[in-house]
């Protein structure tokens, strides 16, 4: 049994996994998905790696997934602690000395036009469930984002990227070049909107659990 180690989005909290983690539970393994504390004025970097470390406690054989803004958290998780796989999931891949506010203008990032949040964010899933979603969100007054991402290089784990084919916010040629750049990888690719724990829970999971073969 692996546990799963869910690192939410920006705005986000551990709900954005809520139809993702029976799933994984399904498949037989462990779910972490702490909330980071994005309602604390002082919390940076220091704060969320503590956060997640905190939850993830003894476990191990971990698979640590970055969805999304959790991309720059994640990997700071996986140079503190032995795993097993590093998931960007449509996630944000962080450079070295990067501040998170910067990342838009490094990446050349060109946000969706005309779009609400349902339609952004939640593509293809029903209004119901999109509101519902979209009712946990959080205001994220943290400091991370000004502060330089800490690490000298991502670390050295095995680690993958996972782009949703209906992303609109992270469109998947951004993602496939965003990825080529600072990785030097070509990305995996999902059916599904951004936040595809939601839109996808099935898939998604059993393409996680695919990754441990």
């Amino acid at each position: 049994m692996s546990t799963f180690v869910l690192v939410h989005g920006g705005g986000g909290g551990h709900r954005d996994f809520e139809l993702l983690e029976p799933e994984l539970r399904r498949l037989g393994h462990d779910v972490v998905a702490p909330d980071l504390p994005i309602d604390d004025p002082s919390a940076g970097f220091a704060e969320f790696t503590r956060t997640v470390l905190d939850a993830v406690g003894d476990r191990r054989d971990l698979v640590v997934v970055g969805h999304s803004y959790g991309g720059f958290t994640a990997p700071l998780v996986c140079a503190r602690l032995p795993v097993r796989l590093l998931v960007f999931l449509a996630g944000m891949i962080p450079a070295p000395g990067e501040k998170p506010g910067d990342w838009w203008d490094n990446t050349g990032f060109e946000g969706p036009e005309g779009l609400d949040d349902a339609e952004t964010f939640f593509t293809g899933v029903p209004a119901d469930v999109a509101a519902r979603a979209l009712s946990y969100g959080r205001p994220q007054v943290s400091a991370e984002s000004a502060e330089p991402w800490p690490l000298d290089a991502l670390p050295d784990v095995p680690t993958r990227v996972l782009l949703c084919r209906d992303d609109r916010f992270f469109p998947p040629d951004f993602q496939r070049r965003v990825a080529r750049e600072r990785l030097g990888v070509e990305p995996d690719e999902i059916d599904g909107a951004h936040c595809v724990p939601t839109s996808h829970p099935v898939e998604l999971a059993e393409r996680l659990v695919g990754y441990l073969s």
